[in-house]
């Protein structure tokens, strides 16, 4: 999983970006209705928590949110936010941290679960999420699908973004299942490189990590709007309940 070195001082700084459209209630909304659904009043723990672009609405809903992130200056700048006060947040890896629990939702959003760049990490993280559910407890993951039909004969780069302000590559390794992210930002004449590696992972694995956990698939949709997952969907929201102790 990525440590300091990929979410930094600058990068915290700037990631709660109000022209960001992740940042946007239209997109906020419909994650924190799920959630708050597969809750079911009980308490909530976040995975990769940052700086609370998720967990602070679900906690003003009423919600008990407890986060686990690896970084420091992410979370630094969740606790300036006088609304985080009561989210208790633990810095650590949250495929193998544990927390006091327990928990009827455990949850995952924005790809978070292709931070860990191993298959082993990924199936350690779906153990670690059911070790802190409850039984019927609630895993939700939003990830996305790889963007491999895009990719011309022999070539392993696909390009995500080309505008006024600069560039975004996604580099895949299509036999190790990698993925490397890279951003090219235009600022007063300069440009910055910013690379962040990721394993993508595919909806059947993601199924199969979570027998392996104890857990079964109860939904799976397109988006956090509960649109129909299609052999088209380029991303998904899925729900596993914990069915053993």
């Amino acid at each position: 999983m990525p440590d300091d070195g990929y979410f930094t001082d600058e990068v915290a700084a700037g990631y709660d970006d109000p022209a960001w459209e992740m940042f946007a209630p239209h997109k906020i909304d419909p994650v924190v209705d799920l959630l708050l659904e597969h809750c079911r009043g009980g308490q909530s723990l976040e995975f990769g928590i940052g700086t609370g672009r998720i967990a602070l609405p679900l906690a003003a809903r009423g919600i008990t949110v407890k986060g686990i992130d690896m970084s420091r200056p992410m979370v630094d700048q969740l606790e300036k936010k006088p609304e985080s006060e009561g989210i208790e947040v633990t810095i650590g890896d949250f495929a193998i941290t544990r927390v006091p629990g327990p928990f009827s939702l455990v949850y995952l959003v924005f790809n978070t679960i292709m931070n860990l760049t191993t298959q082993a990490t990924q199936v350690a993280c779906f153990r670690n999420a059911a070790a802190h559910l409850g039984r019927g407890g609630r895993l939700v993951i939003e990830v996305m699908i790889p963007d491999l039909r895009n990719l011309p004969p022999g070539q392993s780069n696909v390009v995500v973004r080309a505008d006024e302000t600069g560039w975004s590559i996604d580099e895949y390794d299509v036999a190790g299942q990698g993925l490397i992210s890279h951003h090219l930002n235009l600022t007063g004449g300069q440009v910055d490189r910013r690379s962040i590696p990721f394993r993508y992972v595919w909806p059947a694995e993601l199924d199969l990590m979570a027998e392996m956990a104890g857990m079964v698939l109860v939904e799976r949709y397109d988006d956090w709007n509960r649109e129909p997952f299609t052999g088209e969907s380029r991303q998904h929201v899925s729900v596993w309940e914990k069915s053993i102790d």
